[in-house]
């Protein structure tokens, strides 16, 4: 063990720390009473709980000395959810928008790994990709097609190369994708599954969680971080 890695962590780091569980479990019981209200059909449940999910898991992401490129994925990702509860077209475009951001994000953390990501991986993804879009592009609103084509092909990057920080991040990754094609078939209007908002949700939340036990737990085992060094528990960017 190196000497950096055996120091001890800041005495700032170790009591920032004690608040970790405490904001998991609060992160952990909002996206319940989410999910619960998404099936009651309380709308007004929705309305409130659905805000407090990223920055709740933000600030978790934080006192467990997260990358900041992590905790700004987050919070772009709580800017998306934020517009998309509106429903009109501009709002879905600047939340469409604010996700994308939170993408390159991620992309940018995942690729300061040094271990390469799965080729055989990334050829499904695109092949996945591009059947779902030639399936999907006629049933789209023209004004659409070529946002929600372009924010597709970065969020399938986002999950292919999110498998270099393990498995927990690789299925998040993967979860993210299938939420937004959900999402997509409602845009698309096809047959869609009982409370369709239920599980666009349970899904994005499930990716989000996954995304950033994958960055932390890598963080955690002396995982590569390009630029980064470590301290003490945490990464630093």
């Amino acid at each position: 063990m190196s000497a950096t890695a055996s120091r001890p962590a800041p005495s700032g780091t170790a009591g920032a720390g004690r608040f970790a569980r405490p904001l998991l479990g609060a992160f952990l019981l909002a996206a319940a009473v989410d999910l619960a209200g998404l099936l009651a059909g309380l709308d007004t449940v929705h309305l409130i709980a659905k805000p407090l999910l990223m920055p709740l898991l933000a600030a978790y992401a934080a006192v467990r000395g997260g990358p900041r490129l992590l905790i700004a994925a987050l919070l772009f990702g709580w800017g998306g959810d934020v517009f998309l509860l509106a429903d009109n077209d501009l709002a879905f475009l600047l939340g469409m928008g604010s996700f994308a951001v939170g993408h390159v994000c991620y992309l940018t953390l995942f690729g300061r790994g040094r271990a390469p990501a799965a080729l055989a991986t990334g050829i499904a993804y695109v092949l996945v990709l591009a059947v779902f879009l030639v399936l999907i592009w006629s049933d789209l609103p023209a004004e659409l097609r070529v946002p929600v084509a372009g924010y597709s092909l970065l969020l399938t990057a986002m999950a292919w190369r999110a498998g270099v920080r393990g498995r927990y991040a690789a299925a998040g990754g993967a979860l993210f994708l299938l939420s937004d094609a959900l999402i997509a078939t409602g845009i698309a209007e096809w047959p869609r599954l009982p409370a369709p908002d239920f599980w666009v949700m349970l899904t994005y939340i499930a990716a989000q969680l996954l995304l950033t036990l994958g960055v932390l737990t890598a963080g955690a085992r002396g995982g590569a971080v390009g630029a980064g060094a470590y301290r003490g528990r945490g990464i630093s960017t």
